[in-house]
């Protein structure tokens, strides 16, 4: 009888957005949680990591999880408009191609959103600075055994549950250990990203001066297309603006791989001062004069490399779940990565809560016949679009040249 009381336990791997709110779901659930995550502590201030927009389902789902709903809107700012416009810089045009004034997002920085959900968690359930090492399921597959290695002192730490959930971002070790195949891939282009922190001179020229190029700025994500690149600009809140810009490059050269580092699954890479001076220079011929300036005034620019994954048609096995980004790796262009995320950690608790602990295979089951045929269609039509706005070829439009070649 008391082992029938006992409560499940599931042993998070990641401790990004998608592992907290993984863990705040099968709280809910009746779970017992622990994340095991490698950073030292939670982010404070503006790590690497930039704007995020959340629509209406994850807004419902994060709301459902605060003591107080209105918390998320003092994070967030509302993003009504989403427009995209062709610019010739050269003659000085701008066409609106597409405009959608129902967007219906609410924009927030990555940092900002961690807090508020790891916020509402027990402290104690998150263990910090301890590096995932492997795992192992048990002969009866009752149970999961992980190991990690605390990082201040290299202590050898096992854990075992119930349930061992994946959340370690796109490069995910726990993925390669069932789909050792399964490779990310290099989407052919790049992307400079930046946060422009303004709130120490709200008045400044610089902001004068993009205010006046972006009337609607506070209000919406503006997107100009420019062939083969394009850029992407919005207000979060705290006065700070976020920016985009996608280069294309077809080939990763051999000296930038050394310099590649892995930040909350994605692939960031290191940065030097030349490599920024140059960007400076190209972006003023691409870029509006006061977009311009936004960017080379932004402290600490980075560079992410784009690439995804073509979709899973597995995202469980025995007692091991992905989520998140390790489930579904996706290109940034429809703003779906965290959305992906929050979801999958969503239906996972509801459908452990509906079988309960001695059913898990069947939670599981539900929870990918659920979760993967939408994740695999906003995967390929997120790589679509990005093909579509960097003016790269499509498959299929490819085919249909070579035939009538």
């Amino acid at each position: 009888m008391r082992e029938r009381m006992r409560k499940p336990k599931a042993i998070i791997v990641g401790g990004s957005i998608a592992g907290i709110s993984c863990a705040k779901a099968l709280i809910l659930a009746g779970w017992d949680v622990v994340v095991i995550e490698k950073t030292r502590g939670p982010p404070t201030g503006n790590p690497t990591g930039a704007g995020i927009a959340l629509h209406l389902l994850s807004q419902k789902i994060v709301k459902s999880w605060l003591h107080q709903p209105d918390l998320l809107h003092n994070i967030t700012l509302p993003l009504t408009i989403d427009q995209n416009r062709a610019v010739d810089r050269e003659k000085n045009i701008c066409r609106v191609l597409a405009r959608d004034e129902n967007f219906n997002y609410l924009q927030a920085h990555w940092t900002d959103l961690h807090g508020l959900i790891y916020n509402t968690l027990p402290v104690e359930i998150v263990f910090w600075g301890h590096l995932y090492l492997t795992f192992c399921i048990s002969h009866d597959k009752s149970t999961v055994n992980v190991k990690a290695k605390n990082l201040r002192t290299d202590v050898i730490i096992d854990v075992v549950g119930d349930l061992l959930v994946a959340a370690d971002g796109s490069r995910s070790s726990v993925r390669q250990t069932f789909l050792p195949d399964s490779k990310l891939r290099y989407t052919g282009y790049c992307a400079w990203r930046g946060v422009f922190d303004f709130s120490e001179n709200e008045n400044s020229e610089t902001i004068q001066g993009i205010r006046k190029a972006y009337p609607e700025l506070g209000n919406g994500v503006h997107t100009d297309l420019v062939p083969g690149t394009h850029t992407v600009l919005y207000e979060l809140m705290y006065k700070r603006l976020n920016w985009i810009w996608y280069i294309t490059q077809p080939e990763l050269a051999c000296f930038i791989l050394p310099f590649i580092c892995i930040r909350g699954g994605s692939a960031t890479m290191k940065v030097s001062s030349d490599m920024i001076k140059k960007m400076h220079q190209e972006v003023e011929k691409i870029c509006a004069p006061e977009h311009a300036t936004v960017i080379k005034e932004t402290k600490e620019p980075f560079l992410n490399l784009i690439a995804d994954c073509d979709p899973l048609t597995q995202i469980y096995w025995d007692n091991v779940v992905l989520i998140g980004d390790a489930a579904h790796p996706i290109t940034p262009h429809c703003a779906r990565s965290t959305n992906m995320a929050i979801a999958d950690a969503a239906v996972l608790g509801k459908c452990l809560e509906r079988w309960g602990p001695e059913n898990l295979h069947s939670a599981l089951e539900e929870h990918k016949s659920v979760r993967l045929p939408v994740t695999n269609k906003q995967v390929l039509h997120s790589r679509r679009v990005g093909l579509i706005k960097l003016g790269l070829p499509l498959p299929d439009r490819g085919l249909l040249i070579q035939t009538q070649q």
